[in-house]
């Protein structure tokens, strides 16, 4: 019993709390980070205003994350009808998800993070050095509400709404 818990103590000493992974209940790491539509956004003027979610992704321009941005734009209705920003997120420059977002008709922001800081405080980053797909829910407390890695991108859109329905997420009243 001893050597399990100095076994434990020793790993969580050792290893760093992004280590350990970002949970439901965490605070959101906060980012600024410049978007497809020329804007730069900042998850803290969000708080207490709307909930937020972003749907990493691995790499503009292949086939997986194509189809999932093309299920937003096309579908990105039954997302707006919540109170709720959101956002696809990748570790490519700015200039690869203008692009990106251009072709494939987004009318809503992707972000770019090629510095990948806060891909790794949101604990995406991989072995191959860009995000895993997974969508991050954030409620308007700025707390981590939900975490999903079993994305289907033909079907995000409709994923994320029904989401947010779960979590509680209120209509949007405009």
């Amino acid at each position: 019993m001893l050597n399990r818990f100095l076994a434990l103590a020793v790993i969580t000493i050792i290893l760093p709390a992004s280590a350990l992974g970002l949970e439901v209940g965490d605070i959101a790491p906060d980012f600024t980070l410049q978007a497809s539509d020329g804007k730069t956004y900042t998850l803290s003027t969000f708080k207490g205003q709307k909930a937020v979610v972003i749907a990493w992704f691995p790499k503009a321009y292949t086939q997986g994350c194509t189809i999932e941005c093309k299920s937003l734009a096309e579908k990105g209705h039954l997302i707006r009808k919540f109170d709720a920003a959101y956002f696809m997120a990748s570790v490519d420059p700015i200039e690869e998800n203008t692009g990106f977002a251009e072709e494939n008709k987004a009318d809503f922001p992707l972000l770019s993070d090629p510095n990948k800081v806060v891909a790794s405080a949101y604990d995406v980053l991989n072995t191959r050095g860009v995000a895993s797909r997974h969508t991050i829910y954030i409620g308007v407390d700025g707390l981590i509400t939900a975490i999903d890695s079993n994305i289907n991108p033909a079907t995000s859109a409709e994923d994320i709404s029904t989401m947010l329905g779960m979590l509680g997420v209120t209509i949007a009243t405009n």
